[in-house]
């Protein structure tokens, strides 16, 4: 049974991540912009890693540098902002059902980010994922542009989640050199909170976010699909090998897919489930181990 319960808290992480719609749809029926509920998410994800911080994780709140401020641009603006506000726009726009799985075109986009910039090897699978995951695409934006549920707008930005999802893993492998996990998440949300709040003046809707459903959602879209869901996934992904967890957190577009038919009667044609389920596989795919004579190129050490 201790065996399974890393599995389990993968599970279980990745299923909070599912439930993002349902807190963005809330704050949206209250007139709160994509922006906007990003900054509330990073917000309250902010306060709560502080406060979770000084209670356990105080040596792992300092920086070693100030200068090291730069690294969680790249984790807290380029990749969460950008993520958050596409995914919650697309969410605005189709099916949350299809915002998600369009958000799982990160592993294509991390495949190929790292092969430019981590020069990490290209391998058989990475290249059919990469293929798959076009492919799925392709079938769910231009097959069925003709849908109510499909707006050119909605695939820009859903691509677009993927694009900033993908990012994170990229900046993030740089800032695991210097520090842990639970600082790199902390100033990531720090930073994309100082520079969201004054930009989105969410003060201005003060009134509106005193209400006590605004409250109520706030808070869970800081705390149960992001503080909670990431401890969770961490917790499980410190036990379990890295590509197992990945395939086990494929049970997110599951969950989202779960919950618009059930609240929202969201409904999937036949093409986009085909498209869908290509996205999936290829996530599949892109995380089967293969043997080493089977990759195309070989990873170059960084040091040479």
């Amino acid at each position: 049974m201790k065996k399974l319960l890393p599995y389990f808290m993968i599970a279980s992480g990745a299923s909070l991540w599912g439930l993002i719609a349902f807190f963005v749809k809330g704050l949206g029926d209250y007139g709160f912009t994509a922006m906007e509920i990003v900054a509330i998410r990073v917000a309250f994800a902010a306060i709560f890693l502080l406060l979770i911080g000084f209670v356990r994780y105080r040596n792992q709140m300092k920086l070693n540098r100030i200068t090291d401020g730069r690294l969680f641009v790249g984790t807290g603006i380029f990749s969460v902002v950008f993520f958050n506000f596409c995914y919650f726009t697309t969410i605005s726009q189709m099916n949350i059902s299809i915002a998600v799985i369009l958000l799982y075109t990160a592993p294509a986009f991390v495949t190929v980010l790292s092969f430019i910039f981590l020069k990490e090897g290209l391998s058989l699978n990475k290249l059919l994922a990469v293929a798959g995951t076009l492919v799925g695409c392709i079938l769910i934006a231009g097959l069925t542009a003709g849908q109510s549920t499909i707006t050119f707008i909605g695939i820009l930005t859903g691509l677009g989640s993927g694009l900033g999802y993908a990012l994170y893993t990229i900046f993030g492998k740089f800032a695991l050199k210097k520090y842990q996990p639970f600082t790199i998440t902390l100033y990531t949300f720090l930073v994309a909170s100082i520079a969201l709040i004054p930009v989105t003046q969410l003060w201005e809707k003060l009134d509106v976010l005193l209400n006590v459903n605004v409250l109520l959602y706030s808070v869970g879209l800081g705390l149960i699909p992001t503080v909670l869901a990431y401890f969770l996934y961490t917790w499980g992904l410190e036990k379990t090998e890295g590509s197992k967890a990945a395939v086990i957190a494929t049970i997110e577009p599951v969950v989202a897919t779960m919950l618009g038919v059930m609240l929202y009667g969201e409904r999937l044609g036949i093409i986009q489930i085909v498209g869908a389920l290509l996205i999936l596989s290829s996530v599949l795919i892109v995380n089967m181990p293969i043997r080493k004579k089977e990759n195309l190129i070989e990873e170059t050490d960084l040091a040479n």
